[in-house]
């Protein structure tokens, strides 16, 4: 009986292996997501469309996710140059032909078919060029790869801030910055670029657009216009705030029935939470988010070479700003930059994005053997 167990057990275990799936993370995964759906359903105020609409894109994220996991990292590091190249030349289709929204130009469009953002795509990208370029050159990289490094970064960052999306600019560059860090950049260096990034602070608020500085001065006090600017975190905060310790329950929250609080689907979901659910619930998200950064850290560390090692520590890190600028966004902490919380708010691009980031993630994990 016991030897059967344990040849069944091995079976199991052989067949996540085969799939290239690691069922640890793919577990945390699917409890996050299915937890974002029931608050989705709320904040939809109890719409089924919402919740189905985002179901099908989690099925096609999923899907994403099994396929990339099974590309060798040595294969992605081969076509990274063309999908870098294609993108880049999607975000100049962006700037020519995109499709306007919002007050804002970040989507292409096939009308009837399919509406996407590729700005999203490059999120991935991004630190799959950094990584194969300098997994080729020793490292610690020198001036020369410091400059390579910025012009691969410098232009899809500069076409994605002109749509203008200036969270999802951050956060590419954020990507590639990681990649830098974690190949070994001295300190001496980290502190020099940071005393240079404060000194041009100045420019950067002298480039931004007009409704980029009101939302910085709104963080800064949103007190002072609580009917305009400051409304959406004046409505957050209360929103997390009025839940406590335990919350008010599953669609019993008012600010967010009562439609009070604003982008309730999208960016500020969390508040959604907090005020359902209180202290509590935003904890158990947390750790829920905390598990699944571990974990990835953890498969990153085991990857067989420097591309796999470098590529994968930058995703679970970008991963992770995703999430504390979320969240500091919607309680106040940082200013609105539009960025959702990962595979809990409504999107449909965004959700994809992030799982295949996890399939190659999975792929770096279980090809680790077969290239040792």
């Amino acid at each position: 009986m016991q030897e059967h167990t344990s040849v069944r057990r091995r079976r199991v275990a052989f067949n996540w292996r085969r799939w290239r799936i690691d069922p640890w993370l793919s577990l945390l995964l699917l409890v996050l997501v299915g937890s974002g759906l029931g608050v989705l359903y709320s904040a939809g105020g109890e719409s089924r469309y919402l919740v189905e609409a985002q179901s099908m894109r989690f099925l096609a994220a999923f899907a994403v996710m099994a396929i990339v996991a099974q590309c060798p990292p040595h294969f992605l590091m081969r076509m990274v140059p063309v999908l870098y190249l294609l993108i880049v030349a999607m975000l100049v289709a962006v700037d020519v032909i995109g499709s306007h929204a919002m007050g804002a130009t970040r989507w292409l469009e096939i009308p009837g078919v399919i509406r996407f953002q590729p700005s999203e795509l490059m999120k991935i990208v991004m630190p799959m060029i950094i990584a194969a370029y300098l997994s080729k050159r020793d490292l610690p990289p020198n001036w020369t790869d410091l400059g390579v490094c910025l012009l691969l970064m410098g232009l899809p960052v500069a076409l994605i801030a002109k749509q203008p999306d200036l969270g999802t600019s951050l956060l590419v560059a954020s990507s590639a910055i990681f990649v830098v860090l974690l190949a070994g950049l001295s300190w001496r260096l980290v502190g020099f670029f940071f005393v240079l990034a404060l000194a041009a602070l100045p420019l950067l608020w002298l480039n931004m657009h007009g409704y980029q500085k009101q939302r910085v001065l709104t963080f800064l006090n949103p007190e002072s216009d609580p009917l305009g600017a400051g409304w959406n975190i004046i409505q957050s905060k209360t929103a997390i705030g009025s839940g406590g310790l335990t919350g008010k329950g599953w669609m019993e929250g008012t600010q967010s029935q009562l439609e009070f609080l604003p982008e309730r689907h999208t960016d500020f979901i969390v508040a959604v939470l907090g005020e359902e659910f209180g202290l509590m619930g935003m904890l158990l998200l947390l750790l829920c988010y905390l598990l699944i950064i571990a974990r990835g850290l953890y498969m990153a560390n085991k990857g067989a070479d420097t591309f796999g090692r470098l590529l994968a520590g930058s995703l679970i890190l970008t991963f992770f700003v995703y999430v504390f600028v979320n969240i500091g966004m919607v309680s106040g902490l940082l200013p609105v930059v539009g960025v959702p919380l990962p595979l809990v708010s409504y999107g449909g691009t965004a959700s994809v994005t992030l799982m295949a980031g996890f399939g190659i993630l999975m792929s770096i994990y279980t090809h680790r053997k077969s290239t040792s």
